[in-house]
């Protein structure tokens, strides 16, 4: 395993390394607008499996990915409904999860064969400077175990991962107290899957959603 304290300095070469492993198949851990993320290049299924296998997950629970821009969506998603359209555009970047219909070429991994895709641009972070570098959709699953907290420093990322990722980028402690919201669009209207950092008053009033 790699770790890397980020520092000004050194951010390209951090981010060099950081794509590197992506392309190769290997788990980076990274700090976003709230917590620390693991990220897998998203087409990669050999690198998929092992963050399943990792984070202990159920292989009915998706894997959550984060976008470059609203265009991006594109790659992974289809069938887009408007509401989704205008939510992206006031809230993106930002902590906003949306579910969309997926591709069908998709990874089963990402979509947890359920048809559908969890995606978001994320909020001014290493996690958006990341994702424009590479070029290419990343997981940003938490960086935990499932069933325990999320982490928000490097040092919970190694007492519960220790040596099964490829990378640490050390950001220190990150801002998040709550994960990212998330929503879907049924029925034209707004479903909260997850309340998160956004909250419902001041995020999904809409005409749509009286």
């Amino acid at each position: 395993m790699e770790y890397f304290k980020l520092k000004k300095s050194n951010q390209q070469e951090v981010l060099y390394k950081a794509i590197d492993i992506l392309r190769k198949g290997g788990i980076i851990a990274f700090p976003t607008e709230t917590f620390y993320g693991l990220g897998v290049k998203y087409d990669n299924n050999e690198g998929l499996k092992r963050l399943y296998e990792i984070k202990k997950r159920s292989l009915q629970k998706g894997l959550p990915i984060i976008l470059k821009d609203i265009e991006d969506v594109n790659k992974v998603a289809i069938e887009i409904p408007e509401l989704a359209i205008s939510l992206m555009k006031k809230y993106w970047p930002g902590p906003l999860t949306i579910v969309l219909k997926a591709k069908k070429e998709l990874s089963k991994y990402i979509t947890a064969s359920t048809g559908k895709v969890a995606v978001r641009v994320p909020g001014e972070s290493f996690a958006l400077i990341l994702v424009k570098e590479a070029g290419f959709p990343i997981t940003a699953t938490s960086a935990n175990p499932s069933g325990i907290p999320p982490a928000d420093n490097p040092q919970q990322i190694l007492k519960y991962f220790a040596k099964d990722i490829d990378l640490i980028i050390d950001k220190g402690k990150t801002h998040g107290y709550k994960p990212s919201t998330i929503v879907e669009i049924v029925n034209d209207r707004i479903k909260i899957l997850r309340n998160g950092i956004l909250t419902i008053k001041d995020t999904f009033y809409s005409p749509n959603n009286r």
